[in-house]
């Protein structure tokens, strides 16, 4: 019996003693987890230049419809596709035979007027001494002086039918009014030419100097009105520092480029204005026809940076986490001014100083309590710069 009850007391001392463990594991696993350690970034604010790119066409200087005037066979073709020509060059010869018959019978034509005016020279000489005299009487003489006009006008006449005949004939031969590039020539030697025909002989691409047209939005062009200094739109057009092209390879085009002209109205379906930028071609690298990127330079003085790996958004806000003093974080909207490739400027929401949690912001929100590791911004900077 007695070594019963001493059973029954270890057995009750045991089970206190499982109970009290399991009490402390429940309690244990209540407890709340540690703040987690999160590398924080401070906004500081530093000169920059970001790059406002807009999609473009290029256009040589001048690209002119080479066609011809006249009518007939196509007699000769001079020049090649795709070679460079000067201003005056010949191009194409139309088949001249006919336009200078025609130039021959005005040329007649222009001979018979003057010996019509001869002749009534003469009879206007003849009549008026018989009229002083009273010989004859008056009436003939007026006709033999209106005879006199008449053929001096009609020697003008034929002057005029010469002179458009010489035209037509210098029509034959079609030269280039511009330098620059032939384009694709659609007719061969024997083809019919018509002043009408829908399609011109070739065209003439001067490209020395190549235009760039894009579009700029109407808040673009409200910023670029307020950004630079100037009482005209010509003035501020000069201010504009000088612009990039980005080619169809994403190579930067060597040349830089000026802001040029902008267009008088806005587009009313599209919203936009179109703006050029003039490049310089003088070795010919670029064609009309090319595409491109216009890259645009937009200059800060000075302007807060913080990396965009900080930020989040949510209904097209964007957001940091502040942490505050009491190492509790909360989110606030910020307003982004201009960016590159891993920065983000902004113009409003931060001020330069205040700490924001540079990475693992998807497993916060706000009120959560963080452990801050301060990275220097001036090492994150060197090492991914601006």
């Amino acid at each position: 019996m007695k070594i019963f009850g001493k059973t029954r007391i270890i057995v009750l001392m045991a089970s206190i003693i499982l109970l009290q463990n399991c009490t402390k594991a429940a309690e244990g696993s209540n407890a709340a987890p540690p703040a987690p350690e999160l590398p924080v970034y401070t906004v500081i604010t530093s000169p920059a230049t970001v790059y406002q790119e807009f999609p473009t066409a290029l256009e040589g200087k001048n690209n002119v419809e080479i066609r011809s005037q006249v009518d007939g066979y196509l007699d000769r073709i001079y020049v090649e596709e795709g070679a460079y020509v000067r201003a005056g060059q010949p191009l194409f010869k139309i088949d001249s035979r006919s336009y200078g018959e025609q130039m021959n019978m005005a040329s007649a034509n222009l001979q018979v007027a003057n010996a019509n005016i001869q002749r009534a020279k003469v009879e206007v000489d003849r009549l008026e001494p018989l009229v002083a005299a009273k010989v004859v009487s008056d009436v003939q003489l007026r006709t033999a002086k209106a005879n006199y006009a008449a053929a001096v006008a009609a020697a003008s006449q034929a002057r005029a039918s010469v002179g458009s005949a010489k035209i037509n004939v210098g029509f034959t031969t079609i030269t280039a009014p511009v330098s620059g590039y032939i384009g694709r020539i659609p007719y061969k030697k024997g083809s019919l030419i018509s002043r009408t025909d829908p399609n011109p002989l070739t065209l003439l691409s001067d490209i020395s100097e190549i235009y760039a047209y894009f579009s700029l939005s109407e808040l673009d062009f409200i910023a670029f009105q307020n950004k630079y200094p100037g009482a005209t739109l010509n003035e501020k057009l000069k201010n504009m520092p000088m612009v990039d092209l980005v080619i169809a390879d994403n190579s930067t085009y060597p040349e830089k480029g000026r802001m040029s002209i902008v267009d008088g109205q806005f587009d009313k379906t599209t919203g936009a204005i179109s703006v050029r930028a003039v490049f310089p071609n003088a070795n010919g690298v670029l064609r009309t026809g090319n595409t491109g990127r216009v890259r645009m330079p937009q200059l800060f003085d000075k302007t807060l940076v913080i990396p965009q790996e900080s930020t989040y958004e949510i209904q097209d806000k964007t957001y940091v986490y502040v942490v505050g003093k009491d190492k509790k974080v909360t989110g606030k909207p910020v307003t982004i001014s201009g960016k590159t490739d891993n920065y983000y400027f902004i113009s409003e929401g931060l001020s330069a100083g205040d700490k924001i949690v540079f990475t693992g912001i998807g497993v916060l929100k706000d009120g959560v309590a963080i452990q801050p590791k301060v990275i220097s911004s001036d090492s994150l900077l060197k090492a991914r710069p601006l």
